[in-house]
């Protein structure tokens, strides 16, 4: 059995076709970052029309690549919540379009259970139940993850998502869009401890996130109140390094606490950790070592399936083998944060 998922949450335009034992045959992810360079973040418009110019080359490619023809293909896959509305609603009308034509079962994705299943995927094995953590650009997302279909919201941001909150940290730095790895390859070369910078909520019971007032105080130390943040200000490149590296400890320590208590919490001892942010070597290696510590068995999604891809919609034959098909007047959950 084949499956042809396709994602279009945000700014990728991805297809892929895995069959029924979790094997990846064709894979394509077109990314839109040269086009939302200019902004400093993703621009909702140019975004959905980028995604309506590249979606058919990208399933096409996907399908020759796989060395799949249309009637090899037992069902469609697509990400439906949460997103961008334009972006969604490519991706859907696309898949909308290939299962009536095509006279195949369309199937809904949620692209945050999407996310943690890439580690099931990489693992070749069940992972659940487990805590899973969805961390990128615009999620910070802590889940009691049942099954691969019942998930439970333990805690999320109340503001910035941690990937949105590198990206303007970046900005502030001088550092190009997207920003998440120029400031962690800058960081390597600074200080930890140089800054005193705030871990927010990391000393609450609650689970959640927050990472405005993090953001504000790096402003605050290139700026000073009320300035405007130049890193031209910052008098030597060390000094810029040493607010990246004591920036980025500070956002780990927070991403690290929380998802460790949400195990305790929970008396789960397996985390799936899945999305843009999870590709950061710094936060991968405290993760790694204190889930060591505490005994709990950890999951990170493979570096290729951090960020947006289409191989995660293989959630999508969970879905399949529980009978959750989707009507073809299906429509889309946009919004990027989901409680």
């Amino acid at each position: 059995m084949r499956l042809l998922t396709i994602e279009t949450t945000c700014d990728e335009t991805a297809a892929a076709v895995v069959d029924d034992s979790l094997r990846v045959l064709g894979s394509v992810v077109a990314s839109q970052d040269e086009l939302h360079a200019a902004y400093d973040g993703v621009v909702p418009e140019i975004a959905a029309r980028a995604h309506l110019e590249r979606i058919l080359p990208v399933i096409e490619q996907t399908l020759a690549r796989s060395e799949t023809r249309p009637s090899e293909i037992d069902a469609i896959a697509v990400a439906t919540r949460p997103g961008l509305a334009g972006s969604l609603l490519v991706g859907l009308v696309a898949a909308k379009t290939l299962a009536w034509l095509w006279n195949r079962p369309l199937i809904e994705v949620d692209h945050l259970r999407a996310h943690i299943y890439a580690c099931r995927i990489a693992a070749g094995r069940d992972l659940f139940p487990c805590v899973g953590f969805v961390v990128s650009g615009g999620h910070t997302h802590l889940f009691r993850c049942d099954s691969p279909l019942d998930f439970t919201t333990l805690g999320a941001t109340i503001d910035d998502a941690a990937g949105e909150a590198f990206d303007k940290v970046a900005s502030m730095l001088g550092l190009p869009y997207p920003g998440g790895a120029p400031l962690a390859r800058l960081a390597e070369r600074g200080k930890r401890d140089a800054y005193r910078l705030p871990r927010p909520l990391l000393d609450e019971t609650r689970l959640d996130f927050s990472f405005s007032g993090l953001k504000t105080a790096v402003r605050y130390a290139i700026a000073g109140p009320g300035g405007t943040p130049d890193a031209t200000r910052l008098p030597d490149e060390g000094t810029r390094a040493d607010l990246a590296a004591s920036f980025q400890e500070a956002e780990v320590d927070c991403l690290v606490g929380k998802s460790i208590a949400a195990c305790r919490r929970t008396g789960l001892s397996r985390l799936c950790v899945g999305g843009g942010v999870a590709a950061n070597r710094r936060f991968r290696e405290r993760l790694e070592r204190s889930c060591r510590e505490e005994g709990i068995e950890l999951h990170v999604a493979p570096l290729d399936w951090c960020t947006d891809n289409a191989v995660m919609g293989s959630l999508g034959f969970e879905s399949l083998r529980a009978g959750q098909t989707a009507p073809l007047d299906l429509d889309v959950v946009p919004g990027l944060v989901r409680r």
